[in-house]
């Protein structure tokens, strides 16, 4: 935060000083991105049981009862005995499946319970921990990245499922690497879930030459039988919308009076996530109660946008309320940027922020 910002020259003299996200440039070691790969904080008690199916769209209740049975079918390991060895990269691989669909593609509008449902599967699926991986289509890239590309395959052959959240691809290299990876693992044995607003024949639409790319695309959704959930959002589903921002003023006091809670310039914000890679955005947010922004407006380029999102998707995931000051969050992006190939991605951000925003308000002790 620099020193010039409203929040620096609004601090109580008396006040312990908050948390920064600026000052922060953590290191993440591969083998955390590996035991990372569970349902995060905000999905670890959720099950089939506890998801909520509108009653006016049957597409819900039909994904609940597909997502059960192929939870229960899933009962051999892919590598046998061999699962736990080959998850350091040891045993012989396993049996090729047979041809055709290894895997549910759940395709829907941001906030109908997709994250729920696909970590009810994870949660269902009959194997330890070690052996089922979730992750975000932006954690599983990242993993490529740290361990490599062999070694990225060899590490998730030995699992019994792999569930891929908001699966978007946003350029032709991620297009081949994850098709040739997931093609890699079903041929191992394991199964596929994914989360995305694109069905995966459309996957890439807008933001590049599909066309260019087209067998790649047409070979991730061979892996996938594709499911359609209707429905609105269920995080503002009756609710009021959010809380208008804050004054600089109560923002900061807040965040004094916050323990754990971080206080920082919204533009100083997105000069530092330049800085660190979006793999780290996880560590970023660690041991926070709070994120207290002031000066928020709107985000000046795609880049920036696109790390902005990611950071909205980990703090959603670690329920971290956020307290702002500025402009609303429903106008962080332009319009040309909410009618680009990026849309569903910002449209998904605008959605979480508000809700994360709509938790802050019990911080300020205001109704």
């Amino acid at each position: 935060m620099s020193s010039s910002s409203p929040a620096a020259r609004l601090a109580p003299a008396a006040a312990a000083a908050p948390l920064s996200l600026c000052a922060r440039e953590p290191h993440v070691p591969a083998d955390r991105l590996v035991a990372e790969m569970v349902p995060p904080p905000r999905f670890d008690a959720v099950r089939f049981d506890t998801y909520i199916p509108d009653p006016n769209q049957p597409s819900q209740t039909e994904a609940v009862r597909v997502l059960e049975g192929f939870a229960a079918g899933l009962g051999g390991a892919p590598g046998g005995d061999s699962g736990r060895r080959r998850l350091f990269g040891f045993g012989k691989p396993a049996k090729p499946v047979p041809a055709g669909p290894r895997g549910v593609y759940l395709d829907g509008g941001y906030g109908v319970g997709k994250t729920h449902l696909l970590a009810s599967l994870w949660h269902a699926t009959p194997a330890e921990p070690a052996l089922k991986a979730f992750g975000t289509f932006v954690e599983l890239t990242n993993l490529v990245g740290a361990l490599g590309f062999q070694q990225t395959v060899r590490t998730l052959s030995g699992h019994r499922l792999l569930c891929i959240d908001e699966f978007e691809l946003d350029d032709p290299g991620d297009t081949v690497l994850v098709s040739t990876l997931l093609g890699k693992l079903v041929e191992a044995g394991v199964a596929l879930a994914a989360t995305s607003n694109t069905l995966p024949g459309k996957l890439g639409e807008g933001r590049f030459a599909a066309a260019d790319f087209l067998r790649e695309i047409q070979g991730l959704s061979a892996h996938f039988r594709a499911l359609r959930i209707d429905g609105e959002d269920y995080r503002h589903r009756g609710l009021p919308q959010a809380p208008p921002p804050y004054t600089d003023e109560l923002v900061t006091k807040t965040a004094y009076a916050t323990e754990g809670a971080s206080l920082d310039g919204f533009a100083d914000l997105l000069e530092h996530l330049a800085k660190v890679h979006p793999s780290r955005y996880g560590a970023l947010t660690d041991g926070l109660t709070a994120v207290c922004l002031t000066g928020v407006r709107p985000v000046p380029d795609q880049s920036t946008a696109l790390r902005l999102v990611v950071l909205a998707d980990r703090l959603y995931d670690r329920e971290v309320p956020v307290l702002a000051s500025g402009l609303p969050f429903d106008q962080l992006f332009s319009e040309e940027m909410l009618k680009g190939g990026y849309r569903k991605k910002y449209f998904r951000a605008i959605s979480r922020l508000t809700a994360l925003a709509r938790d802050a308000g019990r911080l300020t002790g205001t109704p």
